[in-house]
């Protein structure tokens, strides 16, 4: 009896005692074999330092399928966790825009919905007998906090991708895009970015889009290089887009003195100069090279952009008329070889999980120098079968009626188009006088600080097409191809571009989180849908009889004695 008493004592105060170690020390167990259950610790950081109750309202609910019922359980879940780290500072409610007296209350909430924009995505579905239905669904999160709403995108809709890829891509990048918002909402101050201007660069209007989608982040300027080396110094990247004219060896001095100080640079340059513009008003035009006086420079960053042109079977298309001279004019669409769509690295958080990019006139990139401190890395590649034109050459739209085949595609590998180097550049003024004209007591910096740079060799990446003039002027959004009514990925990869560069705390490793699919066999599924109706209908209950039975005969067979 003693002993017995013992071992109660002892199990009492093992519960105790856990019971109170577990209320001042936190800690949390995720089994699962790539951790779907956990969040960053940079997530973790964020959400105990919310000062104020984050509400968040899902659009996500309703009669979902499979697929979307895992978005959402998912969703839930990554709240869940979040909830836990803010110490219930986290507050959120799932609702059906669908759920509405009639049909007109039900649309009047989706425009309500569309208009913060938040878009409806139709959904092709059956029903139990097999019965095509459609629905309207809004994967959509908003994200309060402090007064300020955020709206958050649950659904990634990555092109050529199927239904449970996309999902299961929206379910990888849900940390993410939930604490993307939520470190905006938090943030206290506004990082400066810049686009450089000068040199032929696109104007305003060309690239208003990525612009707007950029200025959610940072403050957007836009402005010369003047005397002064240190005028860059406050913005934490300067993008270089499209530029045409040359740069002055003061001005390369401004920007390379900038690297040295740990600066980040989006290059956006075209290795030939020609415009489909030009074209649109004649048949050919002639390529020539793009001389901007930025060669030696890149080349002493370990990068050269050649000048060619690039054509591959994998490209966009453009409406053509195919009437002969004097009849009604018949566009038809035909393959526009000038324009690749380029292909992402599925390894690097900028490029990973995006649609194909659309290019025009785009040029090689090729990596120069081995004894370079530098981490490289490819963002960008064409597909297979392509062809390279040296300029100075005549680009003409006749370039249409070339056959698809391996004599003149002749490039049977990809070819490198877009950029990525990280390190200790060198500078190119390392055995240089500094410029004439450059007003400035610091000594010249021969060794950057470590920093990051993208170079694309096309400028045509992040122009946006504009349509009407003055105050009849349409933006179209980046990426957007109106003839094959097609939004291709140009405006993530520049939001992404630039967030990589300016992040110095690793945030965006997190959309190289990856969540293996573990998908049902569908034929099967459907194939043997009774026999698991039937099993498992009958199963429990014959265990329960073997159980019962089981249990007769074993009490039988004891107190039969």
């Amino acid at each position: 009896m003693a002993k017995k008493i013992l071992n109660i004592s002892i199990f009492l105060i093992t519960v105790i005692a856990i019971y109170f170690i577990s209320e001042k020390v936190f800690f949390r167990l995720d089994l699962t074999s790539e951790n779907r259950y956990s969040i960053s610790d940079n997530s973790k950081r964020l959400l105990e330092g919310l000062e104020k109750p984050l509400e968040v309202k899902i659009y996500l609910d309703g009669d979902l399928n499979s697929g979307f019922l895992r978005l959402k359980k998912s969703t839930k879940e990554m709240l869940d966790e979040f909830s836990i780290y803010a110490n219930s500072n986290v507050k959120y409610e799932f609702i059906n825009p669908s759920n509405a007296a009639n049909a007109e209350e039900r649309e009047k909430a989706y425009n309500e919905l569309e208009k913060r924009g938040l878009r409806g995505t139709m959904v092709y579905d059956k029903d139990n007998e097999g019965k095509s239905i459609q629905k309207v669904i809004f994967p959509w999160a908003e994200i309060t906090y402090n007064g300020k709403t955020r709206p958050v995108s649950l659904l990634k809709n990555v092109y050529g991708n199927s239904g449970e890829q996309n999902l299961n891509i929206s379910v990888e990048n849900l940390e993410f895009e939930l604490t993307d918002v939520i470190r905006i909402l938090t943030s206290k101050s506004v990082q400066k970015i810049a686009f450089l201007e000068g040199h032929g660069e696109f104007p305003e209007p060309l690239v208003y889009d990525a612009s707007l989608a950029l200025s959610r982040y940072y403050q957007v300027d836009r402005g010369s290089i003047t005397d002064d080396p240190a005028i860059l110094d406050a913005y934490k990247a300067v993008i270089v887009a499209g530029p045409t004219g040359t740069f002055s060896e003061k001005e390369k001095y401004t920007i390379d003195q900038y690297i040295m100080k740990g600066g980040k640079v989006l290059w956006l340059l075209d290795g030939v100069r020609i415009s489909l513009d030009s074209l649109s008003k004649r048949p050919e035009t002639i390529g020539i090279t793009n001389d901007l006086n930025l060669s030696d420079q890149l080349f002493t960053y370990g990068i050269r952009i050649n000048p060619v042109l690039v054509q591959n079977v994998q490209c966009a298309l453009i409406p053509v008329n195919m009437a002969r001279e004097g009849d009604q004019p018949n566009f038809q669409p035909a393959p526009w070889y000038y324009s690749p769509l380029l292909l992402t690295s599925p390894a690097h958080p900028i490029t990973r999980n995006l649609t194909p990019i659309k290019s025009e006139f785009v040029s090689s990139i090729d990596f120069v120098g081995s004894d370079l401190q530098l981490k490289r890395e490819m963002l960008l590649v064409t597909s297979t079968g392509s062809h390279i034109q040296n300029v100075p050459s005549i680009v003409s739209m006749d370039v249409i009626n070339v056959e698809q085949n391996g004599q003149y595609f002749n490039i049977n590998a990809p070819i490198l188009t877009g950029v990525l180097e990280e390190g200790v550049f060198p500078s190119v003024f390392k055995n240089r006088m500094v410029p004439e004209g450059v007003k400035t007591t610091e000594k010249t910096i021969f060794e950057s600080k470590p920093t990051k740079m993208i170079v694309i060799a096309d400028g045509d990446i992040i122009r946006n097409d504009v349509q009407g003039h003055g105050e009849n002027m349409n933006i179209l959004p980046l990426g957007l191809d109106k003839y094959m009514n097609q939004q291709f990925g140009n405006k993530d990869l520049i939001l992404n571009a630039v967030n990589y560069l300016t992040d110095d705390d690793g945030w965006m490793s997190l959309r190289n989180r990856e969540i293996k699919m573990r998908l049902l066999n569908k034929p099967t599924v459907v194939g043997m849908k009774k026999f698991w109706q039937v099993s498992n209908f009958l199963l429990p209950l014959l265990a329960l009889g073997i159980f019962g039975v089981s249990f007769f005969f074993i009490r039988k067979k004891k107190y039969s004695k």
